[in-house]
């Protein structure tokens, strides 16, 4: 296998793992998901099943604390997204919504895997995008296993500042995907083609004429 594809699947699997795996760990830490199932599988199960109706604020899981990192600018508190990034698309009805997400998540996958396959993985200059893409994958991957197993995105990253102005709740995924298109539009900047070399024409023909 090439060596850019082992860092492909290196990278995304590696986002995907530890998008989940902090989901998992807000679920169990900050909401009352958890509280009647002691073992690993039977928490499996509660968060990867068929989620139950939304409660008390509009949440299918309860949050029954959150963390302050710092008072002044960042918590974690868990957060239900049905929507897209910043809660795009929230309102659109669940069916529309899902066959929406469904479709778009797909086709992502599909042209971030086409453009990578077109890289040489041998140019120092494709380095933003070799890691760029597939920070971008896993993030991509990592929010849609919320999709097929729930319908919303579990987040739980509140950036604000003095609770006067806050940024909408973010998970590892969204801050995969955000530094894999960083790196992508350095890569736009900094990657160029190599011309093509006009070709050489024939002395001889150009004496005979």
């Amino acid at each position: 296998m090439p060596r850019k594809y082992i860092l492909l699947l290196t990278v995304a699997l590696g986002v995907i793992l530890l998008d989940q795996w902090t989901k998992y760990a807000v679920v169990r830490e900050l909401t009352t998901r958890f509280d009647d199932r002691p073992t690993v599988g039977e928490r499996l199960s509660a968060m990867y099943g068929e989620p139950p109706p939304p409660g008390i604020y509009g949440l299918h899981y309860q949050p029954k604390r959150h963390i302050e990192v710092s008072e002044s600018f960042f918590r974690l508190r868990y957060a239900e997204n049905p929507g897209a990034a910043w809660g795009m698309f929230r309102s659109l009805p669940p069916g529309p919504r899902g066959l929406l997400f469904h479709v778009v998540s797909i086709a992502a996958v599909v042209l971030i895997t086409w453009y990578f396959s077109k890289l040489s993985g041998k140019d120092p200059q494709e380095k933003w995008a070799l890691w760029g893409l597939p920070l971008v994958l896993g993030g991509a991957i990592g929010n849609y296993i919320d999709r097929i197993a729930r319908a919303f995105v579990i987040d739980f990253l509140e950036a604000h500042w003095y609770d006067k102005a806050a940024w909408p709740s973010f998970n590892v995924a969204d801050s995969a995907i955000v530094v894999g298109v960083g790196l992508l539009m350095v890569d736009a900047f900094v990657r160029k083609e190599t011309p093509k070399e006009a070709p050489k024409q024939d002395k001889s023909a150009e004496a005979r004429s």
